[in-house]
């Protein structure tokens, strides 16, 4: 008589092997990415084409990659909703920067001393990165210029052309803000620190310094200035640091 094989998959080295299991014996061959009893986000990381469909190649390579972190693949297994630190295998180089990931996020949501990661750990990055200077989003925050004078440039630029947000929340400047630059109406002068809001019939010019001397040696050798007709609009500022 008829029947149907039904395969056992008790242990992570079972997983591993899924590549060596014929496909007529899976129970499915594909399943969408939404409307499952499972975690749409994992499901999407799984969705390597992104075509919204989970296929055996998909599991196979998810398998492989997971246990290829792991010391012991039998963690696969477990029903820990955690992971821990000891169990990533920092032999490679994958691993040991998954491992390093791991201890920032947990040390950025003041757990340093957490043995363990979960899901929710790395599920906010507003608030893994909200304590952290350079975050890799391309977005510079003043608060993250190591020199004042730079930071109050960054506030500038953000005053005239607008702000980004970055990972962390807070308010920053991308390269493209940063390369308007020469059309903020900034002017250096004996020391002081004067600016303006731009206008479209003055524009800015970016002109060295020869004698910095008489200002400040510790600044860079640049200083913008303004056209005598927007003098003017000029209102003074804090003194230049």
């Amino acid at each position: 008589m008829g029947g149907f094989d039904q395969v056992r998959l008790e242990t992570g080295a079972d997983l591993l092997a899924l590549d060596q299991l014929d496909q007529k014996l899976w129970a499915a061959l594909s399943c969408p990415t939404q409307g499952l009893e499972f975690d749409e986000k994992t499901l999407a990381l799984i969705d390597t084409d992104g075509d919204g469909r989970i296929r055996v190649p998909d599991i196979i390579a998810a398998a492989k990659w997971a246990g290829s972190l792991l010391k012991n693949p039998d963690d696969f297994i477990g029903s820990t909703s955690y992971l821990s630190l000891s169990a990533i295998d920092d032999s490679t180089p994958e691993g040991q920067e998954l491992l390093s990931s791991a201890k920032q996020i947990l040390k950025n949501l003041d757990k340093s001393d957490a043995s363990e990661i979960i899901a929710e750990d790395t599920a906010d990055t507003v608030k893994i990165f909200s304590k952290t200077r350079f975050n890799g989003d391309g977005i510079i925050p003043a608060e993250s210029a190591d020199d004042e004078a730079i930071g109050e440039v960054i506030v500038d630029i953000m005053a005239c052309f607008g702000s980004e947000e970055d990972r962390s929340g807070l308010p920053g400047v991308s390269q493209e803000k940063v390369d308007k630059l020469p059309k903020l109406k900034l002017i250096l002068i004996g020391g002081k620190r004067l600016k303006t809001m731009r206008t479209a019939s003055s524009p800015t010019v970016i002109q060295p310094i020869k004698s910095w001397q008489s200002f400040r040696p510790s600044r860079p050798k640049w200083m913008i200035t303004l056209p005598a007709a927007a003098s003017s609009n000029l209102t003074p500022a804090r003194p230049y640091p």
